[in-house]
């Protein structure tokens, strides 16, 4: 679809255009999403039914990059019971009593399921850093401790997409500024946003990281542009979509002789 969005060799951000779009207009791109969201619907229905597989999206970005929002229009057509979802925030006692990836993988999905993860174990190379909470000498061995992670998830018939909404900091004093006016998204603004935009250049340079660092063949971050939601919204139902048509699911048979069954 135009620009790369699947990174397979070292990256710089900045290479990468958040308001890229493919020349698609939003009608057609809309159109298009809502076309791959009914297949998702559909195909998450067999990967339920088959309970062999596990679908796991990470979602990270950006204040305001979109992730609930994505997750939101990508998984409109699937049933919620179908469906696991996390959301990271700061860890609580017990969690910091226990090693990053404990959390986490508690929340990984089971098999037959979708699991959605908005933030992640990322943000212990992200924010950790940025913030300073670890020294270096805690948080760049991380990166291998999630490589082995994500490998044994893998391993393990989980299906791995990691989604970067690549958004400029332009459009994110947009969506802030938006926050503040519509009494409907109020409660979406935070002074830890304000914090973290001051920060933008740390932000950007741990994300080049965590992507270089972190991109093996079962588990590769997709870059995402983000300015346009309509456009990210498209980027994330193709990639869904392909990822779950690739199990080439059948709907299971049955363990028993339906022939001889009757229903009284």
């Amino acid at each position: 679809m135009g620009q790369p969005v699947k990174i397979t060799e070292r990256i710089r951000l900045k290479d990468f255009n958040p308001s890229f779009h493919d020349g698609l207009a939003e009608a057609e791109a809309a159109k298009a999403t809502a076309k791959l969201c009914e297949r998702i619907g559909e195909t998450q229905k067999r990967l339920h039914a088959n309970a062999n597989h596990a679908l796991l999206l990470i979602f990270q970005g950006m204040d305001a990059s979109g992730k609930d929002g994505a997750s939101r229009r990508v998984l409109s057509e699937v049933n919620p019971c179908g469906v696991e979802t996390a959301n990271f925030k700061r860890p609580n006692d017990e969690e910091l009593a226990h090693d990053f990836l404990w959390r986490v993988h508690r929340a990984a999905p089971r098999l037959g399921y979708i699991g959605v993860f908005n933030r992640s174990h990322y943000e212990d190379v992200l924010a950790v850093r940025v913030l300073g909470l670890q020294p270096k000498s805690v948080w760049k061995k991380r990166f291998a401790q999630i490589n082995d992670f994500e490998r044994m998830l893998a391993e393990n018939r989980v299906i791995i997409l990691k989604f970067f909404l690549h958004i400029s900091r332009e459009e994110q004093g947009e969506r802030l500024r938006q926050r503040l006016k519509d009494p409907s998204k109020n409660w979406k603004f935070s002074p830890d946003d304000l914090k973290a935009r001051a920060l933008w250049d740390q932000y950007q340079e741990a994300y080049e990281d965590a992507i270089n660092q972190c991109n093996a063949k079962h588990a590769r971050w997709r870059i995402v542009p983000s300015n346009n939601k309509w456009y990210r919204d498209l980027v994330v139902a193709q990639t869904v979509a392909e990822a779950l048509d690739s199990l080439h699911m059948g709907w299971p048979k049955s363990l028993m002789d339906l022939t001889k069954v009757r229903v009284r």
